[in-house]
């Protein structure tokens, strides 16, 4: 249930928060340029007990919240929200690229991609220090290495980190190198994980499942913040469909339904949806064009010998090409790199 106060009084806010949490729902604050409200959750049985509040004095009306994600919805709080990721912000009116290796391999290799990356105006480095693997015998990251060679280059060219968190155990110390912890597609559903991120004051990129549908997205991005956090990017990284000529199917057409839905911000990342690095320009411009708020891609300086995804890599020039290309786009639609 959502309660919109007709007070903005702290004090009058905070009566009501003791009222919503003295019949055991969580109360959380949601204040707007023009009114605040009080989204109240917990036991759906219980919610005719919140429709008594509206008596209350500084309380203007309840409304019940008709989407099952309820705090990422657009119900709760109507303007988009803005992610604050070092100097940087990820929401409306601008546009952010997040590049870099799928795996960190090596202090020459993430310290040239970083400072070509940071040349070519892209805005965070992402690489790869912890890599789930569909193969155990494939390369699994450089682990605690590669979080602090990531940290080097971060430090050097001025360039946040994003970086993956597989299980709970390693949310502390990621969370220690990495200005954003991204969940990855195959912990989308990981709940235990989502729970531990959830009570970081941190950004969170999370990634949509191969086999997840929008709302179960959005399900687990509610894990989140009905934990405290607020600071959560989606990703779409393509699904799994019924199609065998690219690694994944980009489903473009999610990033205006999250828009609708939801006021999270969404990035897309042409490189797993696409698994070829040719398609990763045109997908990326499509991104740009169905009003995604940024994207991620990986970039390799040699991705022949890549030891993660060099099918899906671009290369140096590659990577300048993209830029080069979508920024007439951001820039034809009102946004900023």
């Amino acid at each position: 249930m959502i309660i919109v106060m007709a007070s903005r009084n702290p004090e009058d806010v905070s009566y009501v928060v003791s009222r919503i949490e003295e019949l055991g729902y969580k109360a959380h604050v949601i204040e707007g340029v023009e009114r605040t409200v009080i989204a109240a959750i917990g036991d759906e049985r219980g919610k005719q007990r919140l429709v008594a509040l509206e008596a209350l004095p500084h309380v203007e009306k309840v409304v019940p919240i008709l989407k099952p994600f309820k705090l990422a919805s657009r119900e709760v709080r109507e303007a988009d929200s803005v992610i604050q990721v070092g100097k940087f912000k990820i929401g409306p009116g601008l546009f952010c690229v997040m590049a870099g290796p799928c795996a960190v391999e090596s202090r020459e290799q993430v310290m040239q991609i970083a400072e070509w990356i940071k040349k070519c105006g892209a805005h965070i480095l992402r690489g790869g220090a912890y890599k789930p693997r569909t193969s155990p015998y494939s390369f699994q990251g450089m682990e605690l290495e590669g979080l602090k060679l990531l940290k080097e280059a971060s430090e050097k060219y001025d360039l946040p980190i994003v970086t993956e968190a597989m299980t709970v155990e390693q949310v502390p110390f990621v969370s220690d190198y990495a200005d954003i912890i991204q969940i990855g597609a195959r912990n989308m559903q990981n709940y235990g994980l989502l729970r531990a991120v959830g009570k970081l004051n941190k950004p969170i990129l999370l990634k949509r499942g191969m086999m997840s549908t929008i709302n179960e997205w959005l399900m687990s991005a509610e894990y989140i913040i009905s934990e405290g956090n607020t600071n959560i990017i989606l990703c779409e990284r393509g699904i799994r469909t019924f199609e065998t000529e690219t690694r994944n199917t980009l489903d473009i057409q999610a990033v205006p339904v999250v828009k609708k839905y939801s006021h999270l911000p969404i990035i897309v990342d042409p490189s797993h949806a696409s698994g070829q690095w040719d398609l990763v320009i045109p997908m990326s411009k499509a991104a740009v064009a169905a009003g995604a708020d940024g994207i991620i891609v990986e970039v390799h300086p040699n991705p022949a010998e890549a030891l993660s995804d060099g099918a899906q890599s671009l290369n140096l020039n590659n990577f300048k090409k993209l830029m080069e290309e979508i920024r007439p786009i951001v820039e034809v639609i009102g946004r900023k790199m």
